[in-house]
């Protein structure tokens, strides 16, 4: 078939189709433009494995920067997990603040062996002015000490081969780094393994293939090392959305600067119930937002002019995809409601027969979308899944697509609503051993 019989084809079908359908094949036709680089890092993430890394020739020397807000059950339990990392003690040192704390992190943070700031800001919330306030301290009290800035969070666990994996990476000329998100209570519920796999599945299959790529990667939350030249550069912090880790890595993108990726495992606590991870999910999304019409256009731009995918990635990474389905959901949903009122007068049985089978088939897909990228997510990482709940592994593959389906909901409510900083309280108190041991909830 040459290039002008699909021309004709093209323009045969949408003059005879019914303007819902045209709608929906274009929509179809939008987000299969928009995502297919993600099933073919999927692929590459699936097929080529970890990406693997040269021995680093110098031992670099880090600190670790922790922002905490009354995590005093938790604090301690990082702080041992650095201070017995496979790596020497000498070249790492451990920052905390504790920020308007009521209760006793301060305390137990420096008797766990951290350096420990106190900040009362209650002005200038969030964890990102946290960061400013530290790396301020940090470089004032300690000038040209260290080479790079490793940020966690409290409730955190760190592998003890971490900085070594880590500074593998990082002496390879990396500016930034982020690593393997991992989950220290995939069983507590259907909201927590639900989490757990996607962070799985960002680290396998987004951040791992994109390193096999040789682009970009993105930060996310924790977990993430970058260099001092960045800090001192903006003299303490300068990102200051609701997602913070979100605007640093558009930055990089539109910049130009490349943030790599190493399989160096730290475990995050998820929220448990669906209010918990309500509030945060909806910060996270008006913070996309914030980073999308903030830097939109400058990602654009750095496509247009540099060629750069990895703003083309950030680009589709923030974009309020979701929107696109939704507005595709109330489309259909519409169309039908007026045809039938209509008694037939804008519609004919067999229109109206399509855009339910339209409506059914968005959602049908979806579902089992999700459902396979839990799945192959399960089975291909499944040694790195420590969940003393195994039937948990089984119910999750129906949960998750279920987990992903309630970002519709809060990707309509966060463009509406007003969202401010609110801490996620966190209470998982568990060593590393007893989360690799099977015992964590």
């Amino acid at each position: 078939m040459n290039v002008d019989a699909v021309i004709d084809y093209i323009i045969g079908y949408f003059s005879q189709a019914t303007p819902i359908v045209v709608f929906n094949t274009i929509v179809m036709g939008l987000f299969t433009i928009c995502f297919l680089y993600q099933v073919v890092f999927f692929f590459i993430g699936l097929v080529r494995g970890e990406c693997k890394l040269p021995p680093a020739r110098t031992q670099h020397r880090y600190a670790f920067f922790i922002a905490a807000h009354n995590e005093e059950p938790v604090i301690a339990n990082l702080v041992r997990s650095i201070k017995a990392q496979d790596y020497p003690a000498e070249l790492i040192d451990v920052f905390v603040v504790a920020d308007a704390c009521t209760d006793e992190t301060a305390r137990v943070a420096r008797e766990a062996g951290a350096i420990v700031y106190e900040r009362n800001d209650l002005a200038r919330k969030g964890k990102s002015w946290v960061m400013d306030y530290g790396f301020e301290r940090i470089l004032k009290e300690y000038p040209d000490t260290y080479e790079g800035f490793f940020i966690f969070d409290a409730d955190n666990l760190v592998s003890p081969n971490y900085v070594s994996i880590m500074n593998d990476a990082f002496d390879q000329g990396f500016m930034a780094l982020t690593s393997y998100r991992n989950s220290k209570n995939f069983g507590s519920s259907w909201i927590s393994s639900g989490y757990a796999t996607w962070f799985l599945r960002e680290a396998r299959f987004l951040n791992n293939a994109r390193m096999l790529c040789g682009t970009s990667c993105a930060v996310s939350g924790s977990g993430y090392l970058i260099s001092s030249k960045i800090v001192e550069g903006m003299h303490g912090w300068q990102f200051h959305t609701l997602t913070e880790d979100i605007q640093f890595s558009t930055f990089c993108a539109i910049h130009g600067v490349r943030i790599g990726y190493a399989p160096a495992e730290f475990f995050d606590e998820q929220p448990v119930t669906f209010a918990a991870s309500w509030k945060q999910r909806m910060r996270w999304t008006k913070g996309f937002y914030q980073v999308f019409f903030t830097y939109g256009r400058h990602l654009v731009t750095s496509i247009a002019k540099y060629r750069r995918f990895a703003a083309y990635d950030l680009l589709m990474t923030i974009a309020p995809g979701m929107l696109l389905t939704l507005l595709s959901i109330l489309a259909n949903g519409t169309f039908l409601i007026v045809s039938m009122l209509s008694h037939g007068f804008l519609a004919t049985d067999a229109e109206m027969e399509m855009c339910v089978a339209s409506l059914v088939m968005t959602f049908v897909s979806m579902y089992m979308t999700f459902f396979v990228m839990g799945l192959l997510t399960t089975l291909v990482e499944r040694s790195h899944i420590h969940c003393a709940k195994r039937w948990r592994l089984v119910t999750n593959l129906f949960t998750f697509p279920l987990f992903m389906f309630t970002y519709i909901p809060i990707t309509v409510a966060a463009l509406f609503l007003k969202v401010d900083w609110v801490p996620t309280p966190h209470s998982v108190s568990v060593t590393l051993d007893d989360v690799v041991g099977g015992d964590a909830a």
